[in-house]
């Protein structure tokens, strides 16, 4: 049945009182320091099979959270032609389900990786401009090979991949980067090493992660391996036509003015006062990841320094509050009276540390009325399983989304 859109919090309350999806929702309260009470629902609010969302969405980020996440709250907070913004983009999962909703998709994330990976989706080129792209280049690389990356791929492949790197950067800056080479250069990015032939790399862990050099070398010399030779064009035609195979069409079709920027989410200088109808997203769980090393491979095809990228990983939780309570002040400036945030985070820390409350105290702080926090709990999927992690164990085992609205 189509989800109707909530226009007041008790009807979003209600909504999230009667959810049954695969079985009745739990409800609790947790109690600020303030003393304000804000009601916890726990349930599992969407799917959690893989594969169950459109395939423009299979591109690799560490960390990111499913497409279901933010079409929940996208359906019940905003209609068509609204926008629909996320500050911590990643892999540009909130703003491409915007899209294939009709909203108007607007990001920005402080590393420029995240632009290479999102912009070409929300503006994709036919499958014919791409094979003709792609078999007018001869990919001849005269110049030295980097031997240290002679661990991931073979020196053939690597010569195609060292080829597209520079071509990529010559045509950026003579002006000519265009919607084909864009698409391109986020396919490759993409396909630079995994744990399948579909990739350029010999077997690696899986795409969201660049292992170091030595961790490389381990794994080939535990597995026996040598880098295999890849047909670099061929895999970038499988992965664009199974990207492009339904969901171009509706983006193409939509058109609306989408934004992708590269800027810190407490300081959106683009980002009008008032111009944004919902908030999906996601921040850094204080130094849970290393975006940096995780991406150093990626950032090296793109050309890209690594260490001039101020991305935030705080060890201290009272830091990582007082960069959340900047960025939500920031979320209350661009939010339309009567807008919504979905604010998603984890427990951390072996579960001993779950970061929902401090949101909440922050998004208060910021000027925003927390009117709900969602625990969507659910068994591990096949990518936990990818590392051996038990459910419920290792890893952030539930997404917890802080609900806040900006006063009328």
């Amino acid at each position: 049945m189509p989800v109707q859109p909530v226009d007041n919090p008790a009807a979003f309350l209600n909504d999230l009182t009667t959810f049954n999806l695969s079985g009745e929702t739990e409800h609790s309260e947790l109690l600020l320091p303030d003393g304000l009470s804000v009601p916890v629902f726990i349930n599992e609010f969407w799917t959690n099979k893989q594969r169950q969302a459109d395939r423009m969405h299979e591109i690799s980020y560490r960390a990111c959270f499913k497409p279901q996440l933010p079409r929940f709250f996208i359906e019940r907070f905003t209609v068509e032609g609204d926008v629909v913004f996320d500050p911590f983009l990643g892999r540009g999962t909130t703003i491409i389900e915007a899209a294939l909703l009709g909203r108007r998709g607007w990001g920005t994330d402080v590393n420029p990786l995240s632009r290479i990976l999102v912009l070409p989706r929300l503006h994709p080129p036919s499958l014919d401009s791409v094979e003709a792209r792609l078999a007018d280049w001869d990919m001849k690389y005269t110049d030295t090979l980097p031997q240290d990356l002679l661990v991931f791929f073979h020196h053939n492949t690597l010569g195609q991949i060292c080829w597209m790197r520079d071509y990529f950067k010559m045509r950026l800056d003579s002006g000519k980067l265009d919607e084909v080479d864009l698409w391109i250069q986020m396919i490759a990015t993409n396909r630079l090493t995994g744990h399948s032939p579909g990739f350029f790399s010999v077997y690696t862990m899986p795409p969201n992660q660049a292992v170091s050099l030595a961790s490389q070398k381990k794994i080939n010399l535990n597995r026996n391996q040598t880098a295999p030779e890849r047909d670099v064009r061929k895999l970038i035609l499988k992965k664009s036509k199974a990207l492009l195979l339904k969901s171009a069409m509706i983006l193409n079709g939509n058109r609306l003015d989408y934004f992708v920027a590269v800027e810190s989410a407490n300081n959106l200088k683009t980002v009008r006062d008032d111009s944004v109808s919902l908030v999906v997203t996601s921040p850094p769980f204080l130094d849970v990841v290393d975006y940096k090393g995780d991406n150093w491979l990626r950032c090296w095809f793109n050309q890209i320094d690594p260490e001039s990228v101020a991305i935030w990983r705080y060890r201290s939780l009272d830091d990582w509050s007082a960069a959340m309570t900047a960025c939500l002040k920031e979320l209350h400036r661009v939010l339309k009276p009567g807008g919504w945030v979905a604010f998603e985070v984890g427990e951390v820390r072996k579960g001993s540390v779950s970061l929902e409350e401090s949101v909440a105290i922050c998004g208060r702080a910021a000027g925003l009325c927390p009117e709900a926090i969602l625990i969507n709990a659910q068994d591990f999927t096949k990518t936990a399983h990818c590392w051996g992690v038990n459910n419920q164990s290792k890893g952030t085992n539930t997404n917890r989304i802080v609900c806040f609205r900006k006063e009328s």
